[in-house]
């Protein structure tokens, strides 16, 4: 009897902690959870979901969406890419202070050129020093990074650090950084998901913020994305006879989708909410615990991913 009591105290103790550790401790620490600082920034994250994209979420669980679709990007590290901004009154000093650094591998230097140069074929990314600033060389340890950036000054060169994050989900541009517990203080449920049949969604509104788009992709996935395998959701959506103007809500679709003439398809409030929802979806800000930095407009430069 002794003996059995014992086992059932260790059983219980050892599930209660598990419980504890597991459920408890995590419900916890969302619970408590507050908006977080934006890096470089006075702006907190994330706001408050408007009340259709809140609606919108509710939708989504119901559609079974997370069947198919994840919201956590993951990332698997972090590197750096310099931006050169000036390469002051002695660019050839500046170029020659790069590529010593990564001697004796010219192709991870850089070659400079004026816009009335003709680029060489082959050897170095070749940078235009006419339009500055630009991107000149990425995917470096911030080691190495701080070394050229270090040369550049040092030859009257101006360069900028930038911190990118990296990993599949990132290459796939579904998002800037890995998701975290931040993302998802407004959402109730939170809708993690396991499989991915479908793309990620967490910064789907960043990279196709379109509300049109959305719900044409809602009525009918393969006409906006070849080779969809998404079944299309028309019972989100009301084929309804045009009474005097066409609605401003009705689709566009293609002509073998459109609906007989005199009838147009409108999507129903469900629709609309789940759009706005999609569009809510925005990992898309630097933070404390998921760090890079926020470039203000996009540059384009030859890269090196060596």
């Amino acid at each position: 009897m002794k003996t059995g009591f014992h086992v059932f105290l260790a059983a219980f103790i050892a599930l209660g902690a598990s419980w504890c550790g597991f459920v408890l401790a995590p419900a916890l620490q969302l619970g408590t959870a507050k908006q977080a600082a934006v890096l470089n920034s006075s702006d907190i994250y994330p706001v408050q979901r408007s009340g259709d994209a809140t609606l919108g979420l509710q939708v989504y669980r119901a559609s079974g969406c997370a069947a198919c679709h994840t919201e956590q990007i993951q990332q698997t590290g972090v590197a750096c890419e310099i931006e050169l901004t000036s390469v002051g009154k002695n660019p050839a000093a500046v170029e020659k202070q790069i590529n010593a650094l990564f001697a004796p591998s010219p192709f991870l230097g850089v070659n400079f050129i004026t816009n009335d140069q003709n680029i060489p074929y082959g050897g170095p990314p070749s940078i235009d020093i006419s339009h500055l600033p630009q991107i000149i060389l990425n995917h470096l340890e911030k080691s190495k990074a701080d070394a050229v950036v270090g040369g550049i000054t040092s030859a009257g060169g101006k360069a900028e650090i930038h911190i990118i994050a990296t990993g599949t989900d990132i290459a796939r541009s579904w998002g800037l950084r890995r998701s975290v517990a931040e993302d998802f203080l407004w959402d109730d449920p939170v809708q993690l998901g396991d499989i991915r049949v479908g793309p990620d969604l967490a910064d789907v509104g960043a990279r196709l913020g379109n509300a049109d788009w959305q719900l044409l992709h809602l009525y009918t996935p393969q006409s906006v994305v070849k080779g969809s395998v998404m079944p299309p959701f028309r019972f989100l959506f009301e084929t309804r006879k045009i009474a005097g103007a066409p609605s401003p809500d009705a689709l566009h679709l293609p002509e073998e989708l459109a609906p007989p003439a005199g009838f147009e398809v409108v999507p129903t409030d469900d629709a609309k909410n789940l759009a706005a929802y999609l569009l809510s979806l925005r990992a898309d800000v630097p933070l404390y615990d998921a760090p890079f930095t926020a470039l203000q407009a996009s540059t384009s430069a030859p890269s090196n991913k060596k």
